[in-house]
C-alpha cells in the first residue's frame, strides 16, 4: 500500500476507535513501526491527529480539535435535539449565520420549512445541503478550505463577514470551562467572533460533553449569547457557575 493510501487508512481506522497504538497500526497495515511513526508525524503536522505515548489519537485535547468526521459521530441524537429546538427561533425572511460546528450545522436540515431565508455559512456541509434549495438565498463565505474542519477560514472569510449583518447566528464551541467558551484553533476563534459581531442575536449550540473542558484560546464569555442550548443538565457545580455568571441555559432533554 502506498503511503497516501496507508495514511488515509490510518485516519479511517482512528475514526472508528479514536485512539490506536503504533504496534496495532504496524500490524494492521503490515509495515514497520518506524514507517508508522513517519506516517503519524506527517498526519500530525497536517493537523489530522495528535501523537500520544505509544500511538496516536483523534480525540480532542486542550490543544487539538478532532476532525469533523469524528465529531459528527459523537452525541448524534443530542445534537439533533438541540438543532430542532434552536431552529424554532428563526422566522421566515430572516438572515441566519451558521458556523463550521457539527451541532450548529444540524440547523440547516430544518431551514427549508422556514423559507424564505438568507443563510450565511463557512460550513461546507451546510453549503452543500442548501445549494440550489428554492427560497434559500445562500451566501457561502470564501477563504481557505480546511479539510479538518470542513469549512472556510482566513482573510477572505473574515473580510466578507465584516461587510454582512444577520438577524441570528448559530455557533458551536469545542470546550466550555466555567462560564466561558474556548477553542483550540485561533483562526476558527477569529471567524466565530466575527460571526457574533455580525448578528443581532447569538446562540451557542453545544452537546453536554463540551462542559468541563478547556482549550488553548478563549472565544467569549457565555453571557454574550442570548441562550446556550445543550442536551443534558450540567453537573451541579457547573450549573452554579453558569447561573452565577448570568448565563441563559436551555436544556433540551430527551
Amino acid at each position: 500500500m502506498k503511503s497516501d493510501g496507508r495514511r488515509q487508512g490510518i485516519m479511517d481506522f482512528l475514526m472508528d476507535i479514536g485512539t490506536a497504538s503504533v504496534d496495532d497500526l504496524a500490524s494492521r497495515f503490515g509495515v514497520s513501526k518506524m514507517t508508522v511513526h513517519r506516517d503519524l508525524d506527517e498526519l500530525e503536522e497536517s493537523g489530522f491527529l495528535r501523537k500520544v505515548r505509544g500511538g496516536a489519537s483523534i480525540q480532542p485535547s486542550s490543544l487539538f480539535e478532532s476532525d469533523f468526521r469524528y465529531r459528527q459521530r459523537l452525541a448524534g441524537d443530542e445534537k439533533k435535539r438541540i438543532a430542532a429546538a434552536a431552529v424554532t427561533i428563526i422566522e421566515p425572511g430572516q438572515t441566519v449565520i451558521i458556523d463550521d460546528g457539527s451541532t450548529a450545522g444540524g440547523v440547516a436540515r430544518h431551514l427549508a420549512d422556514l423559507r424564505p431565508l438568507t443563510v450565511i455559512s463557512n460550513n461546507l456541509a451546510v453549503i452543500q445541503d442548501l445549494a440550489g434549495v428554492a427560497g434559500i438565498n445562500l451566501i457561502a463565505l470564501g477563504g481557505q478550505y480546511s479539510k479538518k474542519f470542513h469549512g472556510f477560514f482566513g482573510l477572505l472569510a473574515e473580510d466578507t463577514l465584516k461587510s454582512l449583518r444577520a438577524d441570528v447566528a448559530f455557533l458551536s464551541s469545542s470546550a466550555i470551562h466555567g462560564a466561558s467558551a474556548f477553542h483550540q484553533d485561533q483562526e476558527v476563534v477569529q471567524t466565530k467572533r466575527l460571526m457574533m459581531a455580525a448578528a443581532a442575536r447569538k446562540y451557542l449550540l453545544v452537546d453536554h460533553g463540551k462542559f468541563g473542558r478547556t482549550a488553548l484560546h478563549f472565544l467569549t464569555d457565555l453571557k454574550a449569547f442570548d441562550t446556550v442550548f445543550t442536551g443534558r443538565e450540567p453537573q451541579p457545580q457547573m450549573r452554579a457557575a453558569l447561573d452565577g455568571a448570568g448565563v441563559s441555559l436551555t436544556v433540551i432533554a430527551e
